[in-house]
């Protein structure tokens, strides 16, 4: 399985190879913070199965930046538009994409969204709003924490 994704202008665009480490609803407060929504839908790959579409972006379409909470964490955002595309953790060795980036079919939805559909809640003790649905809520990641509901 490949998904494809990107920026909001398109002049960044990355792809993700194989089966998400991770799919869920994040809630903790970078993430609000980072994006003004209350949570994000993100998605955890293997560092092997991310790469640019166009290998030579970092330099001249990119901007990095970390948070000082997490050093090792480094985000990556198109320096048009603004949007951040993709975040790299070096502790792990994985990337982050957003749900919402990936690209769409005709009829609006996430391709292949059945495999990155969210699967928890994470940091849902500094959520900011409740969420009804059958999906588990955990105060940390999911099954490395404790389940709040």
């Amino acid at each position: 399985m490949t998904l494809t994704g990107g920026c909001f202008c398109g002049n960044v665009r990355y792809s993700v190879n194989g089966i998400p480490v991770m799919s869920a609803y994040c809630h903790c407060t970078n993430c609000q913070r980072l994006t003004g929504c209350p949570f994000v839908h993100t998605i955890h790959f293997e560092a092997s199965a991310f790469s640019w579409a166009d290998p030579g972006c970092h330099q001249a379409q990119l901007d990095g930046y970390t948070v000082s909470n997490k050093p090792w964490k480094t985000r990556w955002r198109c320096k048009q538009c603004g949007t951040t595309v993709a975040s790299f953790n070096s502790n792990s060795n994985r990337w982050s994409v957003w749900g919402a980036q990936l690209d769409r079919d005709e009829d609006g939805q996430v391709r292949c969204f059945e495999l990155v559909q969210p699967t928890a809640h994470v940091f849902y003790g500094t959520r900011m709003l409740d969420i009804n649905d059958n999906l588990g809520k955990w105060e940390g990641y999911e099954q490395l924490s404790r389940r709040v509901e």
